[in-house]
């Protein structure tokens, strides 16, 4: 493996991919007074975060955030599961889950998974890219990119002040 790597989305262009994302969160969600954005750490939080700011702009939503992490690499372990906000506050409610990348689906479903285990109204997901490897039945309903790539190719995520980046290594 080469440590080169191409860049596949610029700050800009992840700014307007967003911009878009949360204007069709808001048209699915136009209806509610308020919805979940949960964010699997660290950089579907931070994506979240994101698009939090955008709909604050852009519509009088009230928006609770809130941050799923769990084990990337054996999320069927509940017991390594946190969330941010007290669970009651998922009832009844239009929840949005965000990830960076769906590469496998593995932990999408999971957070998913999760998210089915409470008496919420509508679930979402949102990714900022797709890689199309799907191993799991899930997909993203809303997404920034989709982008076929090999299975030795990787897509890294860079959330840095007023320099995003995504790079496919």
């Amino acid at each position: 493996m080469t440590d080169s790597k191409t860049l596949i989305l610029n700050h800009q262009q992840i700014e307007n991919k967003i911009s878009r994302i949360a204007y069709q969160i808001y048209e699915k969600n136009y209806e509610e007074k308020e919805i979940v954005l949960v964010g699997i750490a660290d950089r579907g939080y931070v994506l979240a975060k994101k698009l939090n700011k955008v709909l604050q702009q852009i519509s009088s939503l009230k928006i609770k955030l809130a941050e799923l992490t769990l084990d990337k690499n054996a999320p069927q372990e509940n017991k390594t599961i946190q969330f941010s906000i007290p669970l009651n506050e998922l009832n009844n409610q239009s929840v949005v889950l965000v990830d960076d990348v769906l590469n496998s689906g593995k932990t999408l479903i999971y957070g998913v998974r999760f998210l089915l285990d409470f008496p919420i109204k509508r679930l979402k997901t949102v990714v900022l890219v797709d890689r199309s490897h799907k191993r799991f039945p899930v997909q993203a309903d809303f997404v920034g990119l989709s982008l076929s790539t090999t299975l030795q190719e990787h897509i890294n995520v860079e959330f840095a002040e007023a320099n995003d980046a995504v790079y496919l290594c």
